[in-house]
């Protein structure tokens, strides 16, 4: 005849109820104890603090479906090959010094003289673009944001609107400069929310900038960055690119005050460098997977536009028809801020398109810490182990 199991519990089972049961009331207080932003984010959210890394960054272009709202003179079509053509439709008349050599010295000079007047190129013109009101004020000059925000700097679109290589989606720079943002790690450039209590509303939160050292972390296409990566921060060669600013967060939008900010911005070939920004902030939608939104500020025009030439060769101008000389005209007509001795803007307003994936961003004395841990050697126990 079977026998029923006895209800009583054995020994064994006894301690391994009692173990599961001290397991989860310890669970329950650390649950319980969870500050607000660890709720949020559970998992991303450490020390009070998150981090996240640029993964597309491109500049902030208003532009209607058609192009012709900004552009009613259509679109600046006298790039480097057309100026050169009509220059010279007979180059072998020329020497190479006379052609070829004083073109290219025209773009490292471009106030040297000589400005190509006789091209036209055309300033966007229009009212709506994005951006941010930089200056807290609103002029005759501003532009209304696509969602109505009045007041709006970007100055920058008027240069760059009508040029192929600035406009969405297939436009050259536009397209690359997400790529440069992924796949170059000098343009690794990461955000850390410091003194954190919400990700939905702090009205007090410090933000560091940084340069990360590693590459980003991908889905198994390849195609996508996905969160949960690890960062180390560069402290030896990326000083200059360290910022602190004060924050708020409202509604799960992070604002900054602003501040002047090296930022980070390697283009093709892989050619060091960056963006001198007056008065950068940022505002961005928080997740703990990511963030998106803009930093915006007064971009100085020397740097913006010696940056450019610097990594965008005369062949890789013309593939967007982007005549050189004539943004430099373009940047000096339509700076807006922080005037030279002779009275002339040295920055243009402007905006910067961001995307961010959460990253665990690691500190110098972290990494020193866990350097030594795997180089000290092992003490023997008393098994020899």
């Amino acid at each position: 005849m079977r026998q029923e199991p006895s209800p009583s519990l054995s020994k064994g089972s006894a301690a391994r109820a009692l173990c599961i049961a001290f397991i989860g009331a310890v669970s329950g207080a650390f649950i319980g104890a969870a500050t607000p932003a660890q709720a949020e984010g559970p998992g991303v959210v450490q020390n009070r603090s998150i981090g996240y890394v640029t993964t597309a960054a491109h500049w902030a272009v208003g532009q209607s479906p058609d192009g012709k709202t900004e552009c009613p003179e259509g679109f600046n079509d006298f790039g480097p090959r057309e100026i050169f053509k009509e220059l010279y439709p007979d180059p072998t008349k020329h020497t190479i010094v006379e052609t070829e050599l004083a073109r290219e010295a025209m773009y490292w000079f471009p106030d040297g003289g000589g400005h190509d007047a006789k091209f036209p190129f055309h300033d966007a013109k229009g009212t709506v673009a994005p951006g941010m009101n930089l200056d807290g004020k609103i002029g005759p000059n501003d532009f209304t944001g696509p969602l109505g925000e009045k007041g709006i700097d970007n100055q920058l679109t008027r240069v760059v609107g009508c040029s192929r290589f600035y406009r969405a989606p297939d436009g050259t720079y536009y397209i690359f400069a997400d790529k440069y943002a992924r796949e170059f790690r000098y343009n690794r450039a990461m955000i850390e929310i410091t003194n954190l209590d919400s990700l939905t509303n702090d009205d007090d939160v410090d933000v560091s900038i940084y340069r990360g050292l590693d590459r980003l972390m991908q889905d198994a296409t390849g195609n996508n960055i996905v969160a949960g990566g690890t960062e180390h921060v560069d402290a030896r060669f990326a000083k200059n690119f360290e910022a602190h600013l004060k924050g708020k967060i409202k509604d799960g939008v992070l604002t900054t005050q602003p501040a002047d900010v090296f930022w980070m911005w390697s283009c093709f070939g892989g050619v060091p460098g960056g963006e001198k920004f007056h008065d950068m902030r940022f505002n961005m939608k928080l997740t703990p997977e990511g963030a998106k939104g803009m930093i915006g500020g007064y971009a100085d025009i020397e740097n913006w536009y010696f940056h450019l030439i610097g990594c965008q060769s005369t062949h890789h101008l013309s593939y967007g028809q982007l005549s050189s000389t004539g943004l430099y005209n373009s940047l000096r007509r339509n700076a807006d801020a922080y005037p030279a001795k002779d009275g002339h803007n040295t920055a243009i307003s402007g905006a910067v398109n961001l995307e961010m994936a959460q990253v665990f961003i690691i500190h110098p004395d972290k990494q020193v810490a866990e350097t030594d841990s795997k180089s000290r050697p092992r003490m023997a126990t008393s098994s020899g182990q």
